[in-house]
């Protein structure tokens, strides 16, 4: 699997339909490779993951390399699925009891009916995502009656949308050019389109290959707009609490050594995602995975700046202006569940 390849699947998630899934192909993965037959004691805890590839999920991988599942008492499985309509919906049937999806495709599940709780937020973008403009467009006030290369089935359009409405502009001040990710900084490049909007690689790629041009807006300057989640099936939350809360811990545990061990951490998630490390480092520089405290305040303060809630509410109403979603889920708020985060940090 090439870096494009899964990125581009990981991140296409607009287009998700509710049905039955096509053919699933699964690699299950768990922390405890010793192959003790003490995993089948009825004492033990358990949990399911259903995923794809994404770079943000390397405190997972580091979790299940160096058996931090397994230290938390945790048997743990994850499986890789080809594309995220496949997890959906073994989440959706119960065959999984926790999915890591963007934020749009948690709104598809709650306004679908399904009962989570978002108990971990895996990263958001701080500049992988972003616009590429002509150095004659000064503004994003100048993006008004030019054309805007964009994939209008993925978070790109929404993060877009975002952008606009920050400058005073809606979708009808300018006309969309439907592209996905690649050929959208392709025709840029290329100079059909003054303006585009991408992610890494290829957006830092494109604006060092075009002299008149540049990333004139990015993610980092609107850090909750595109977020990946870790969601719990909410019965399996009240059946199973100390599961989750293994979980938690494991997943904070691959975290900090991230800070600890960094180029051992670039080689487990390198060898997971098939990449090379230098691919995975420059990866990383546009994502960020959040800290104890991060996630405290995204989760369970409502005072605080990055709290979920908000750009939840947006991404409904967003969904819901699209077409997306026939009706709103109802209050976003109650899909937040900060307890176990809670719990780690002895708050």
């Amino acid at each position: 699997m090439n870096q494009s390849s899964f990125v581009i699947r990981r991140r296409r998630v607009l287009q998700l339909m509710a049905g039955t899934a096509g053919s699933v192909m699964l690699h299950a993965c768990n922390g405890n490779t010793s192959g003790d037959a003490s995993s089948d004691d009825s004492d033990d805890l358990a949990m399911s993951m259903g995923t794809a590839p994404w770079v943000g999920q390397l405190p997972l991988y580091i979790a299940q390399e160096k058996g931090f599942f397994t230290e938390e008492g945790l048997d743990f499985e994850l499986s890789i699925f080809g594309a995220s309509g496949d997890y959906i919906s073994a989440f959706a049937s119960n065959n999984v009891n926790s999915v890591a999806p963007v934020s749009a495709e948690a709104i598809l599940m709650a306004s679908q009916g399904k009962d989570f709780k978002i108990v971990l937020v895996q990263d958001n973008s701080v500049g992988g995502d972003g616009i590429l403009a002509r150095d004659t467009i000064e503004t994003i006030e100048d993006f008004k009656g030019k054309e805007i290369a964009v994939d209008t089935t993925g978070v790109s359009y929404f993060f877009l949308l975002q952008v606009l409405k920050e400058a005073g502009l809606t979708k009808d001040d300018i006309t969309i050019v439907n592209a996905d990710p690649a050929s959208a900084a392709t025709a840029f490049e290329s100079g059909n389109v003054d303006i585009a909007v991408s992610y890494a690689p290829y957006l830092p790629a494109t604006a060092r290959a075009v002299d008149n041009g540049r990333v004139i807006y990015d993610s980092s300057k609107m850090p909750t707009a595109i977020i990946d989640l870790y969601l719990v099936d909410t019965a399996f939350i009240e059946e199973n609490p100390a599961a989750i809360q293994a979980f938690v811990n494991a997943i904070f545990k691959g975290t900090q050594f991230m800070d600890d061990e960094p180029e051992e951490a670039l080689a487990i998630g390198a060898k997971e995602l098939e990449v090379t490390t230098e691919e995975l480092e420059g990866d990383l520089k546009g994502v960020k995975i959040p800290s104890v405290e991060d996630n405290l305040n995204m989760l369970a303060r409502p005072d605080s700046d990055t709290y979920l809630a908000e750009p939840l509410k947006e991404l409904v109403t967003f969904l819901l202006d699209e077409e997306q979603i026939e009706s709103a889920p109802g209050d976003v708020a109650s899909l937040l569940y900060p307890q176990f985060v809670e719990a780690y940090a002895g708050a």
